[in-house]
């Protein structure tokens, strides 16, 4: 075990190693490969089922010693990033330390990769990763099942960037089995200028029901099928997001941006989660830098990013293992 932090970590009883200076963890954007929304709950939340999908697009938050709880954002979108106690992976830090009854003491640096407001879940990844590093920089020794438990107490999305890989969510999508997938799939993602409020989209959808009956929410049959096979064009098939055809009539340049993603040769093209970033499925590795290639041509997105899954939820990539 490698080890660095300020205060004494202990390999073995009556064994002292040197001090932690910083903990980087890095936690993964995702991909809702299906999300159906049933009914609004009296909770004022929507019966959730999701098949959500991590991909190699990552944030790291790094974790030092410091005075209270600070956050600083540096990269994608990082002006759009509240530093205060509002933000998610501050809050992740203050849920840890009232769990291990400790002061919060911790300085948190937010590298973002992972679009604002984008619809991939960016600031869940940083609190699921902010609670693992404070986790390891505080020698909490916290298991993964502690840690799902206070992710879930964070938001809905947040217990999946400590997992991971392929999972299906349910209830208001905290709760999580993960899902059989053989193979990596290849992703190209299209940003969009400015973000989407998830509330505001969910408002879109309820209004676009009219209050008409709503069915319970349910995971594709041939969804589950093409992951267990790995088949990226059956997947492509069975990809769908209840949400889209609001985030449309919030955003509809978001129209011509999945026209040009079909003309580019993507298998499908989805809005992921809430948008308004839209993510194309490729065949492979060069199907996916040819579509992207196409896509930039069109000039229809703020910028592109090729990324593939699954991968696994949050780890930490320097510090003590």
């Amino acid at each position: 075990m490698s080890a660095t932090s300020r205060g004494w970590r202990r390999r073995v009883p009556g064994e002292l190693t040197e001090p932690v200076a910083a903990v980087t963890v890095r936690a993964p954007g995702k991909v809702n490969l299906a999300l159906a929304v049933g009914r609004l709950r009296a909770d004022g939340y929507h019966e959730v089922v999701s098949v959500l999908h991590a991909v190699s697009l990552s944030d790291e938050v790094v974790a030092e010693p410091g005075p209270g709880v600070s956050v600083s954002v540096a990269g994608e979108g990082a002006d759009a990033v509240p530093t205060g106690r509002d933000n998610l992976a501050a809050r992740a830090a203050y849920a840890l330390a009232r769990f291990l009854r400790r002061e919060p003491a911790v300085h948190l640096t937010l590298r973002k990769a992972i679009p604002v407001a984008g619809g991939m879940a960016g600031g869940s990844a940083d609190a699921a990763a902010a609670l693992l590093a404070c986790s390891v920089l505080w020698d909490s020794r916290l298991s993964r099942e502690h840690l799902l438990e206070l992710a879930a107490g964070l938001g809905s999305d947040v217990p999946f960037g400590v997992l991971g890989g392929t999972a299906v969510a349910t209830g208001r999508g905290a709760r999580l089995a993960p899902a059989l997938s053989r193979g990596t799939f290849h992703w190209v993602l299209a940003l969009a200028a400015g973000g989407l409020s998830t509330p505001a989209v969910y408002g879109q959808l309820d209004r676009l029901r009219g209050g008409s009956d709503v069915p319970a929410p349910r995971v594709p049959p041939a969804l589950m099928a093409a992951l267990r096979s790995g088949d990226a064009a059956a997947l492509g098939i069975a990809l769908g997001n209840d949400l889209q055809e609001a985030a449309l009539a919030l955003r509809p340049a978001l129209r011509l941006t999945l026209e040009a993603g079909a003309d580019a040769g993507a298998l499908a093209g989805v809005v992921a989660g809430s948008g308004p970033t839209c993510a194309f499925l490729a065949r492979d590795e060069r199907h996916a830098t040819d579509v992207a290639a196409r896509l930039s041509a069109a000039g229809v997105c703020r910028t592109l990013r090729r990324a593939y899954g699954p991968v696994s939820g949050a780890r930490v990539v320097n510090g003590p293992a």
